[in-house]
């Protein structure tokens, strides 16, 4: 029979029960051709990393900023700038070892660890200074911090939020508060979208605008969202959305975006069982950072094991992961930030900073594995045979470091146990036309799923699949 072009960019979709769905998409991610094309649904790779710069002998990101174009990072409790030639400039000391939240308004940039301790970096007087004003916690100890309207609005753990004197954050009155009244819920994140402040509870979401004069200058508008937010540092805004894990009163959480003034679903069922699964803890300690890149726009969800990462403008889903230590495991990538036109990211290792780069395919010098797993294929639940398969990907890309690209398939009839990976080139420097193909693939009793791999540093393009299938008695 003639060759059917099979279904490749899915994104992840793992069910609780696999068989009906493992699909898998790790270190791809899905692109949809918004012309005619060879295949309207593809895969590129995942970015690489390289580094710029490094703080030696400190462990871990806390967070990262972006303030009048100078990227400034918290790495283990040092608070750096990065010039343009990658120098790193120690500016102040940060206490903790937890998240930070960071706010500027263009001369100050305020980093607050979410115990109380906030840091105040004026960058036009080069000076670092503790906030020490009594005020400042007068209301609670702050937690998240935003910029709104020349102020820093901040949330506390005492049901409140609190703001700063107009232009500056080291100032404060105690009288200077307000509070989500339309349910009793905990405050937990404050949240700017096209200048307007919201304010997320456990379990719901509350608009506030600034009606100016000398007291307080924020109002409620009205606006209430029946969702609130369960993990604080996972609200990322992008591409007119802003986009949350939270929940709603007795619901278990998902992953929401901020539409047409109500909250949407965006997480698939599969995701949510894998938030479903997690403890309490593991939930709120989730964080998010979100970029864009060649169209597509990404925001992630750092989970202890994965980076799930949602494409805007697709609407699919793929995973994120890292070799740390040689084994595969959460995504390294702990904040992302914007500067010199480029994208720098924080190291969840060390005190790397490295060029978040599409056209980097290793993480600083340590491979990259690439995976996706299909759909399960069928024929009406009878036999089949698959006496050839053949993908259609970006041939003859290698390179120096990898003279003879590989990519690997294998097969399950169970979605549990897997054969023998079996590897093809996918073409050495300028063979354009090169095709991995696999030959007598056996037969399924009922389904089959594919599972196709690669790590080599190379440009990973997966264009199509196709396959010769035919039933059997």
């Amino acid at each position: 029979m003639p060759k059917v072009v099979l279904p490749i960019a899915n994104g992840f979709y793992e069910s609780d029960s696999l068989p009906i769905s493992a699909q898998e998409c790790v270190n791809f991610y899905p692109n949809i051709a918004q012309a005619p094309a060879l295949n309207q649904e593809t895969l590129y790779g995942t970015a690489g990393l390289e580094e710029v710069a490094n703080a030696n002998s400190l462990t871990g990101n806390r967070g990262a900023h972006e303030m009048n174009g100078v990227p400034y990072f918290v790495i283990e409790n040092r608070l750096y700038s990065m010039a343009a030639d990658f120098t790193l400039t120690f500016i102040g000391e940060i206490a903790g070892d937890t998240r930070v939240s960071m706010a500027d308004n263009g001369t100050q940039l305020l980093v607050l660890v979410p115990n109380g301790n906030g840091y105040i970096y004026n960058h036009v007087a080069d000076t670092f200074a503790q906030i020490t004003d009594a005020d400042f916690t007068a209301n609670g100890n702050p937690q998240l911090v935003v910029y709104i309207d020349g102020y820093f609005c901040l949330t506390t753990d005492s049901k409140k939020f609190i703001v700063s004197a107009l232009n500056d954050g080291l100032s404060y009155n105690a009288l200077d508060f307000g509070t989500a009244e339309s349910d009793p819920d905990e405050i937990v994140a404050p949240i700017v979208f096209k200048n307007q402040l919201f304010i997320g509870g456990s379990q719901t979401i509350e608009a506030f605008q600034n009606i100016g004069g000398a007291d307080f200058p924020f109002q409620r508008t009205g606006l209430f969202l029946s969702k609130g937010i369960a993990s604080p540092f996972s609200i990322q805004s992008l591409q007119g959305t802003f986009v949350f894990i939270g929940s709603g009163q007795n619901e278990s959480p998902a992953i929401w975006a901020f539409e047409g003034n109500d909250a949407v679903k965006i997480s698939t069922t599969a995701i949510d069982k894998e938030l479903s699964n997690l403890t309490q803890d593991q939930v709120t300690s989730i964080y998010s950072w979100g970029y864009a890149e060649k169209g597509a726009y990404f925001v992630g969800f750092a989970l202890p094991s994965s980076t799930l990462v949602y494409d805007i403008i697709t609407k699919r889903w793929h995973e994120r992961k890292s070799v740390i230590e040689g084994d595969l495991g959460g995504y390294r990538v702990t904040a992302l930030v914007r500067a010199y036109n480029k994208i720098w990211a924080g190291d969840l290792v060390d005190g790397r900073i490295g060029n978040l780069d599409p056209d980097f395919y290793t993480e600083y010098g340590t491979e990259i594995r690439r995976s996706i797993v299909t759909q399960p294929f069928q024929n009406n639940m009878e036999s089949f045979v698959v006496p050839e398969i053949e993908l259609t990907v970006e041939s003859g890309v290698g390179n120096a470091a990898a003279p003879d690209p590989q990519i690997g398939m294998a097969r399950s009839r169970n979605a549990k146990t897997w054969s023998d990976t079996r590897f093809r080139s996918i073409g050495k420097v300028g063979e354009y036309n090169h095709r991995p193909i696999w030959r007598r693939n056996g037969r399924a009793a009922r389904f089959e799923l594919f599972r196709f791999t690669m790590s080599d540093p190379v440009k990973p393009v997966i264009i199509q699949m196709t396959a010769d299938i035919e039933g059997v008695q």
